[in-house]
């Protein structure tokens, strides 16, 4: 590391998150930026159809009371901010901060960065597939952020930039950093990966949770970046939750594909991190390498699709799987039309000579969909209700069925760089357009590396998972990722080879026949696996129990896997326990 580093702190890592966050991020400590992340693909289509209803909204609301609340402290103490919660509508919402500004006697340089929404261009960019997208919003890169820091705004807020770019932008203005700064660039991009999700970096959402020994309120996370582009990953003194080498190995392998990580500036070589202890709770990160970013954008495609209903059956005691299939042929043949998508799911969560009914019951969702509201609503709300006195015995449902709900489908799109215009709006009005990099590298997959030689599995258990690894998952459109690491070389050296696709397949049978690839990274002792399709059509689609795969990893690690005798810590402590 060389120079100061300059501190940046997050306070939002989802359009909902933790609302006293940014107050206590100012009082905490020490700070030069605050930064937020208020937008995902689902937020996308809640914006939109925010809009629909009121052409002046579309932005993230919150961010507006978090700033009524604590723009004059943010102010007092010299912390800039910066957010992505313009959403669909940032020129809207700078409006609205100036109204704020105003209201509180406050003299802040507010300013706004816009040209991502492309939705009246999706017919001229080739963007209108199947269904005419409600938003389409192409990922923009950090520069038009630096260019209204340059300007002295204390306030930047975006509408779809990349995550990482509310990081980067702050760091690059800090430290002057040039366009091809590849290998700083992606050090900020790295360490605002990490940040961008919040209390993630802090033991949220953490396989080995029991280890922490305050979870109740953890603190949010803080990215000291230097020139170089290494940083620490760090929270305020006095803050719940800990910050890790594991912590932030989950949130390095949460939501990315391979050992390459394309921004619209840099693309990240997530095969180069290196992540070592700086003290309790910092982690340094260092020797990311950057390549120069893909000459195309992505573009987050949103597009309502149909209509959505559900009803869920309790099924209780004995001939669960007999009442099910009386369910389901009850349905099938009362239903006067049936759906374009009919599709049952039974969870056993019954117990045998369970001591209470509910852990004697099992539940049995029936889901539909339709393009015709009418077909998904009373005539199939009806039926399941006609069937309380004429099924399986101690018939019951979990609610009443509802009327069909209108449902969305996500779409990634690409569009070249030049083709998306890119536009900081300065505190004074100025207009500045932001140009694309000149330098670009289309994205190839990295070959495998060469493996450590394989452990000798003569003498193994059969154990879950999790006995020995970690794991962190999430969504990327109809995608899912699976990030699993072990904290020892030893157990690398079996992850590696134990755990290939095929397997990964026998572990999680709704992957069975679906496509996934493996991606190793070694420095992280981690192999990162992407299951295509499993999600439908993205999480607006509800296609599958954990939308979002959230769990997903959770389910990898308790699933039985054979593992070498000597991985598994305090074996002999499970074999007399019986958990093994």
């Amino acid at each position: 590391m060389t120079g100061t580093a300059v501190r940046i702190g997050n306070c939002s890592g989802f359009y909902g998150d933790r609302i006293s966050a940014m107050r206590e991020m100012l009082e905490g400590g020490e700070l030069d930026y605050l930064t937020g992340d208020y937008l995902a693909e689902l937020t996308m289509l809640i914006l939109g159809r925010d809009r629909m209803k009121d052409p002046s909204r579309g932005y993230a609301k919150t961010f507006l009371r978090q700033a009524e609340d604590c723009l004059g402290l943010a102010l007092d103490r010299g912390v800039k901010i910066v957010a992505n919660a313009g959403g669909l509508n940032p020129a809207g919402l700078a409006g609205a901060l100036r109204e704020v500004n105003d209201r509180l006697g406050l003299n802040a340089r507010i300013a706004h960065v816009e040209g991502d929404d492309l939705i009246a261009r999706v017919a001229e960019l080739g963007l209108d597939r199947e269904t005419a997208p409600l938003t389409a919003n192409a990922y923009l890169g950090a520069w038009g952020i630096v260019e209204c820091l340059d300007a002295g705004a204390d306030v930047v807020v975006t509408g779809r930039v990349t995550d990482a770019s509310v990081i980067v932008g702050p760091a690059a203005a800090h430290f002057g950093w040039a366009r091809d700064d590849f290998d700083k660039l992606a050090g900020a991009v790295v360490a605002g990966h990490v940040i961008e999700c919040g209390t993630q970096a802090t033991g949220g959402n953490f396989s080995w949770f029991t280890e922490i020994p305050d979870l109740t309120r953890p603190g949010f996370p803080i990215a000291e970046i230097h020139d170089d582009g290494s940083s620490v990953v760090t929270k305020h003194a006095g803050t719940g939750g800990a910050v890790t080498v594991d912590t932030v190995t989950a949130q390095l392998l949460y939501e990315i594909t391979g050992a390459r990580y394309a921004n619209p500036d840099v693309t990240a070589r997530m095969d180069s991190v290196l992540l070592t202890g700086d003290g309790p709770d910092r982690v340094r990160l260092s020797g990311v390498t950057g390549e120069a970013p893909p000459p195309q954008y992505k573009v987050s495609l949103n597009a309502l699709a149909g209509f959505r209903n559900e009803a869920t059956f309790v099924l209780t005691g004995l001939d669960i799987e007999a009442k099910a299939e009386l369910v389901r042929r009850q349905m099938d043949s009362w239903l006067q039309v049936r759906p374009q998508e009919l599709d049952w799911t039974l969870a056993r969560t019954d117990h045998p000579d369970a001591d209470t009914e509910e852990a004697a019951s099992a539940l049995l969702r029936c889901t539909v969909r339709d393009t015709d509201p009418d077909v998904v609503g009373r005539a199939f709300s009806s039926v399941a209700v006609e069937l309380a006195l004429a099924s399986y015995p101690g018939f019951t449902l979990t609610a009443p069925p509802s009327h069909g709900q209108p449902y969305a489908v996500f779409t990634p799109g690409y569009v070249d760089a030049a083709e998306v215009p890119h536009v900081a709006v300065l505190p004074d009005g100025t207009r500045v357009d932001i140009a694309p990099s000149t330098h670009t590298r289309a994205l190839e997959d990295v070959p495998e590396p060469t493996l450590p030689d394989p452990w000798d599995r003569d003498d193994t258990v059969t154990v879950p998972l999790g006995a020995v690894a970690a794991a962190r998952s999430g969504d990327k459109g109809g995608n899912a990722n699976v990030g699993v690491w072990v904290r020892t070389d030893e157990q690398w050296r079996w992850l590696v080879h134990a755990l290939t696709v095929d397997e990964v397949k026998r572990m999680l049978p709704e992957a069975k026949s679906l496509d996934v690839t493996r991606h190793v990274l070694p420095h992280l002792r981690a192999v990162n696996f992407v299951i295509e399709g499993i999600l439908g059509r993205g999480v607006a689609s509800q296609a599958r129990f954990d939308p979002q795969a959230k769990g997903l990893g959770e389910w990898l690690r308790s699933r039985h896997i054979e593992i070498p005798v000597g991985l598994v810590p305090s074996y002999g402590d499970q074999l007399e326990e019986g958990h093994a």
